[in-house]
């Protein structure tokens, strides 16, 4: 049988085991530091700590469980944990190199001066040669830490002892040149000392240090130009690269990598910059070979680099290749066309792919070519910017004619400077051919380029959605570069249009959604810019959104029969899309046919009704079509858009909301568009009701709400015949608050008598009707109108009653009131209770 022991006794077995496991935790941790000392010295060996093996200890958690009785006795205090030997090493070792090095630097720079030539020789040499000859023997007796710490004093003596030399043996000579020698031999000394002591980790980054420096300051103190500094930088690049090729101690690789991404990229900087700033080709041919040199040592590093390094190794190269080759020739072609230059050096850098350079490389040449051809196309891309946005400005000037400077005059481009954008589109088709020749034969294009192009699952659809965008962006820009009349610009803006809008249909009916999306959101905003262009003449806006509903009426049609069901859905939205694009531009079409006609605005609104009656028929004949409802929402902003026209004038405006309320009530006649239209028509026909009679001078609110109340009463009755359950409020709350409300608020502001009187009678004989025929609505609407219109009435009696009456009398009359209230408190509550249940049982 278990026994469990009590919560105090169980506590203590606790406290006894958590302190007996520290203890063998520090036992253990003793043991491996013993055993750590045994690796690093050689020789005889220490005696190792003695300790009572696991199993000789007591078990105290498992005889407290299965009913042995444990020792008795307080738990012993845990020892604590002893400090780490190896870190406290470290510290004072750092702390102990870092004082002498204080030291040093404070003799050097305070004493040296009081001794005499033969003093400072003897401490120069005997503390230069203690702190170098102190490691080596150190090291042979496993010190390896404390050899460290003198290894790095001895790094710093020789730089003050270089210090000192200069100051006592040749003050007199350049401190660049000086500094250039001190650091070459510096390094070369640090080289053979980490060489030599290969243990010691500090003196060959060192070296590798210092090797940046003598031929950059020997530049300097030539006062070189910036192509020698070019040269000087891409040789220390070079040696870092061998450095970090051949070397296989990880800290000097590490430091003569991040040398070389210093010196290396500064000195392809500065080659790039004199390449760019060349004045012709001859003067760009020694940057072009600097940059060459640069992309030689960068693939020289990739081939034995790690795969992120290789890859960017790549890059560089391929990107210095091409500043190279491109440098030169563009120095000798007109400022704009310098980036279809360096654009077609760019694409000869994919050639590389298949030189034996290794795959990273290979990708990295891939990488550059992309950032070349990138970096083209955002160049290119502020005329077509320009060219998008300038069409916004027709709005200004509708039918004003032609404009004057052509197209650029158009999209108010004529100050830009076209001689160094002629080229944009010339850069844009020729990375869109590109781009699409590549997605055309994409198979090819992986088996070409092989490992170094490794394309990832939508690679092919973006190449071809940007082949699309390129295409048409160089194609929109082009009639601009070339200065065409506008009306070859608008023709040649219709065409692109109508091309893209087929590209979409036939690659919607492929299945290739991603490019068939791109096309068409190409296709709407070149429909937008040409119509918006259009508007400067009135034979281009007829002949444009003709043609533009022509187009979206085919790209309609053409997606009405999807091959792939699965696809359907895409297709069904393109489709409503394109359809609502053919509705507006058939609006357009209406009303500027009333305007040619010479009808005002507010008198062409009854012209552009044709539209929605057309959707509204063909919303019939699609019925159940997922486009019929877009098709007819479409018209109906088409009807807005016309109410909106005749606003300016009543009448006209009035006429407009009864055809619209007609063709309205038309399609509530279809049984899947009743309830909406049939509300919609309603409020139209109101609405016109109102507007006619408030053209007419009609003033009094009951000749815009009687028309409204009458036949809403009429069908409240009807509803009510069949369904007698239906509730009062439902039936006919709505119509009589249509005209109540109205009147009762006139009837306030009226002076005279007439309309409170015939408020109050009709309200009168309204709450009877409610009373006798239990109907909820009429007997709260009329009994609260009722009292509202008769409390009007007596208040100018009642304001000269209070005015008569002393000042005491109202705070008397409402105590008396409350007191009588609060003595019948429980009555009046329990005649509300019947009073609300009464109206409860109410329809």
């Amino acid at each position: 049988m278990e026994h469990v022991p009590p919560p105090a006794e169980e506590l203590v077995i606790l406290d006894r085991e958590l302190a007996r496991l520290d203890l063998r935790r520090s036992e253990l941790l003793t043991r491996r530091t013993w055993l750590l000392n045994v690796l690093r010295t050689p020789g005889p060996q220490p005696a190792a700590p003695q300790f009572p093996p696991p199993a000789a200890r007591p078990a105290a958690w498992g005889a407290g469980w299965i009913g042995t009785p444990a020792s008795s006795g307080s738990p012993s205090a845990p020892p604590a944990p002893p400090v780490r030997t190896r870190s406290a090493q470290n510290v004072l070792l750092t702390l102990g190199g870092l004082l002498l090095a204080i030291a040093a630097i404070a003799f050097t720079l305070v004493s040296w001066g009081q001794m005499g030539i033969g003093g400072r020789s003897a401490v120069l040499t005997a503390v230069t040669v203690a702190a170098l000859s102190a490691p080596a023997v150190l090291l042979r007796r496993g010190l390896s830490s404390t050899a460290e710490a003198l290894g790095a004093l001895a790094s710093v003596l020789m730089v003050l002892d270089a210090v000192a030399l200069y100051l006592v043996a040749v003050p007199d000579t350049g401190g660049l040149g000086y500094a250039a020698a001190a650091s070459a031999v510096l390094a070369v000394l640090w080289a053979a000392y980490g060489l030599l002591l290969d243990r010691l980790r500090l003196p060959l980054p060192l070296a590798v240090v210092s090797a940046q420096l003598p031929l950059l300051l020997w530049a300097w103190a030539a006062e070189a130009d910036a192509l020698v500094f070019s040269v000087v930088l891409l040789a220390t690049a070079a040696l870092d690269c061998a450095i970090a090729v051949w070397f296989k101690g990880v800290a000097v690789r590490v430091t003569a990598c991040a040398g070389l991404c210093v010196t290396g990229g500064a000195g392809l900087l500065v080659a790039l910059v004199k390449s760019l700033s060349a004045g012709g080709p001859a003067a760009a041919v020694v940057p072009g070979v600097l940059l060459l040199a640069g992309a030689a040592i960068a693939l020289a590093g990739a081939r034995r680099a790690p795969v992120g390094v290789a890859v960017a190794a790549g890059t560089v190269a391929g990107l210095a290749a091409v500043a190279a080759v491109g440098g030169v020739a563009a120095a000798g072609v007109p400022g704009g066309w310098a980036v279809q230059v360096y654009l077609v050096c760019g694409g000869l850098v994919l050639l590389g792919v298949r030189a034996p350079l290794g795959r990273p490389a290979g990708q990295g040449l891939v990488w550059a070519a992309g950032a070349v051809t990138a970096m083209s196309v955002l160049y290119s891309a502020a005329p077509v910017a320009v060219v998008l946005v300038g069409p916004v400005a027709q709005l200004g000037r509708l039918w004003a004619g032609a404009p004057e400077g052509g197209i650029r005059g158009a999209v108010g481009a004529t100050d830009l400077p076209w001689q160094d954008m002629a080229a944009a589109p010339v850069v844009l088709l020729t990375v869109g051919v590109a781009l699409g020749a590549a997605y055309r034969s994409w198979e090819g294009v992986i088996r070409w380029a092989g490992p170094a192009l490794s394309p990832r699952p939508g690679w092919r659809t973006a190449v071809g959605a940007s082949a699309v965008v390129l295409g048409w962006a160089g194609l929109t820009v082009l009639p601009s570069a070339l200065d065409v009349s506008f009306t070859a610009a608008v023709a040649l803006q219709s065409v692109l249009v109508a091309g893209v809008l087929t590209v979409a249909v036939a690659a919607l009916r492929r299945g290739t959604t991603g490019v068939a999306l791109t096309a068409g959101v190409c296709g709407s905003v070149g429909a937008a810019g040409v119509a918006l262009l259009s508007l400067g003449s009135e034979p281009a806006t007829y002949a444009v959104f003709g043609a533009l509903l022509l187009m979206f009426a085919g790209a309609a049609t053409a997606l009405d029969a999807p091959e792939d069901p699965s696809r359907a859905p895409v297709l069904v939205t393109v489709q409503a899309v394109v359809t609502c694009a053919a509705v507006v531009c058939a609006g357009v079409l209406a009303l500027a046919f009333g305007v040619s006609v010479g009808l005002a605005s507010y008198e062409a609104a009854p012209v552009m009704l044709v539209v929605p009656a057309v959707t509204a028929g063909l919303g019939a004949r699609l019925r159940g079509h997922p486009v019929a409802l877009p098709l007819e929402l479409t018209g109906g902003a088409v009807g807005l858009a016309a109410i909106v026209a005749a606003v300016e004038d009543p009448p006209f405006l009035a006429l407009v909301l009864a055809l619209c309320g007609v063709l309205a009530a038309a399609t509530a006649l279809r049984p899947e568009r009743r309830e909406t239209a049939g509300y919609l028509a309603t409020a139209l026909f109101v609405l016109a009701s109102w507007v006619r009679l408030s053209a007419s001078g009609v003033s009094s609110p009951e000749a815009y709400t009687l028309p409204v109340t009458v036949p809403a009463l009429v069908i409240g009755v009807l509803r009510r015949r069949r369904d007698p359950a239906a509730s009062s409020w439902t039936a006919y709350g709505a119509g009589l608050a249509v005209t109540l409300v109205p009147a009762l608020f006139a009837a306030w502001g009226d002076p005279h008598w007439l309309r409170p009187l015939l408020l109050g009678v009709a309200a009168l004989v309204i709450t009877l009707l409610g009373a006798r025929l239990r109907l909820q609505a009429l007997l709260v609407l009329g009994g609260t109108v009722l009292a509202l219109d008769a409390l009007h009435e007596l208040a100018p009696y009642v304001v000269q009653v209070v005015g008569a009456m002393p000042r005491w009398v109202a705070p008397a009359l409402a105590g008396v009131l409350l007191l009588a209230v609060g003595a019948t408190y429980e009555k009046r509550l329990r005649d509300a209770r019947r009073l609300r249940d009464a109206l409860g049982r109410m329809r």
